[in-house]
């Protein structure tokens, strides 16, 4: 009887463990570097774990957008005593005031040192495509 109160009370306090380890993940934004060439955006998040069918890419107004929902297998003849691994992380950069890119064009890539690469290349502006167009004719 007394050998099942400790079992009890040490699955709650395991369980409560997990549980605010998630949570402290979960409210943290996935780290992310955005990089730049003369042609594209790359923004490159951590996601440790991640496979490519957890992952959802978006492109809202001048951000990338990140979701992953990280779910891990059961392994036979283990009990799950708290699912500290499986999470929601979100992520999101927000890209210069000046960007123009071709957002249609964008990819996203799982990398297996467990990094995301979302390539967002870049777009001539109207003004940009005009001078290119004047610069021809005047040659």
């Amino acid at each position: 009887m007394i050998r099942g109160i400790g079992e009890s009370i040490g699955n709650a306090i395991f369980e409560n463990i997990g549980r605010a380890a998630g949570r402290v993940q979960e409210n943290k934004p996935l780290p992310a570097d955005l990089l730049e060439s003369e042609d594209a955006y790359l923004v490159v998040f951590d996601a440790p774990g991640a496979t490519a069918s957890d992952v959802q890419v978006r492109y809202v107004d001048d951000r990338v957008e990140v979701r992953i929902d990280r779910f891990r297998d059961f392994h036979d003849g283990f009990e799950m005593r708290y699912p500290g691994r499986g999470l929601a992380l979100d992520g999101s950069v927000t890209l210069p005031e000046d960007a123009v890119v071709d957002a249609e064009a964008a990819t996203a890539t799982l990398k297996h040192d467990g990094t995301l690469q979302v390539r967002i290349p870049k777009s001539e502006t109207v003004d940009d495509a005009e001078t290119a167009a004047d610069d021809e004719i005047e040659e």
